[in-house]
């Protein structure tokens, strides 16, 4: 009884005491990055770091619900830490770590998997999605990746999660979780906030500009990846889908154009109306020869200091040791108060 006393005390004290926010976001290595995952995610975590607890992940326990090759798996997972630096983020001010390498995420998962009901599950976007793309693969991570998602922003008591449109179900279902877990246990979560990004926060595919940019595109001119070579970046947006007239305006309909005006005034640090005025009078080859140069600015020094990080891997091996150290720290905390909470033993080790 005194115990718990104490504890309760310890816990209003905690919450009384002013903190910086905590940000928990991650990106998949199933794939390369590309550059909507920079402008419309990683681009936006540089500035957060800055005045916030941020918490970034390589989230590879997401990325086997769809088969992979392990050893491109490794690769790839070193290529997204590496590219995380590149883009800004500084381990020295963020948490840097591979998700399977923090326990936690998946112990937590199973609890919370208990406490989610098999209805919201069932309505989440991207599971439809997914099992329409891969229909001989439909398996049950798949159905319960929200829930591991859930996990991982619930572990580190994250206050807002930085995504796009798309993904803000996902936070809502762990938004949903949270406060259905302490409905029953009282306050064990901080119940997130998503946080949604404005210019570049949904680029949309060079190709088909109706459609998210996405790395598994069929269509290799769809997509612009953070590695890409320069002339390979200037022959995608030379090929990029406009719109029928002449004029750099954006419109209802005018989902090209709309598109490529959101790419560059993002990468050339501009308004979009700004970037109107600039092309006023300019045709559609001069606006996508343009728009190719200043992504190919913007991407330079990432693809150059991705590619000298991949040269050492002793300093990755650092990063991602000393993250998963200081993560673990952090989600053991929670992950022990939710044991305590459904009535667990606590571990003699």
């Amino acid at each position: 009884m005194i115990e718990e006393k104490i504890e309760q005390k310890q816990e209003t004290e905690a919450q009384q005491a002013p903190r910086p926010k905590t940000v928990f976001s991650g990106v998949q290595p199933s794939g390369k990055l590309t550059l909507g995952n920079y402008l419309g995610a990683m681009g936006n975590w540089v500035a957060l770091q800055e005045e916030n607890r941020c918490i970034f992940s390589v989230v590879d326990l997401h990325s086997i619900t769809v088969r992979q090759e392990p050893a491109a798996l490794r690769r790839q997972t070193l290529e997204v830490l590496a590219q995380y630096i590149a883009c800004g983020i500084d381990p020295e001010k963020s948490l840097l770590f591979i998700q399977s390498h923090v326990s936690a995420h998946a112990e937590l998962s199973w609890v919370l998997n208990c406490y989610t009901m098999f209805g919201e599950l069932s309505r989440m976007t991207q599971f439809k999605d997914k099992s329409k793309t891969h229909a001989d693969n439909v398996n049950a991570g798949l159905f319960t990746y929200p829930v591991l998602m859930a996990s991982d922003i619930l572990l580190y008591q994250t206050d807002f999660v930085p995504v796009g449109q798309d993904q803000k179900q996902h936070v809502e279902i762990a938004r949903d979780i949270a406060e259905r877990f302490n409905g029953i246990y009282g306050n064990v979560f901080t119940v997130p906030e998503p946080r949604i990004a404005g210019t570049g926060a949904r680029i949309m595919s060079l190709a088909d500009p109706t459609k998210k940019m996405s790395k598994s595109d069929k269509n290799q001119n769809a997509f612009v990846l953070l590695m890409d070579k320069p002339e390979d970046i200037m022959r995608k947006f030379k090929r990029a889908v406009t719109d029928s007239g002449s004029e750099v305006r954006r419109g209802e309909g005018k989902h090209g154009v709309n598109n490529l005006i959101a790419i560059y005034s993002a990468a050339a640090g501009c308004t979009p109306e700004a970037a109107e005025e600039r092309f006023a009078g300019k045709g559609y080859g001069d606006f996508k020869k343009a728009v190719g140069e200043a992504v190919v600015e913007v991407l330079r020094p990432v693809r150059e200091k991705t590619e000298d990080l991949l040269n050492n891997k002793d300093y990755l091996e650092k990063v991602y040791t000393q993250g998963a150290e200081n993560a673990s720290r952090i989600a053991r905390r929670t992950l022990e108060k939710v044991y305590k909470k459904v009535g667990f033993i606590k571990k003699p080790f």
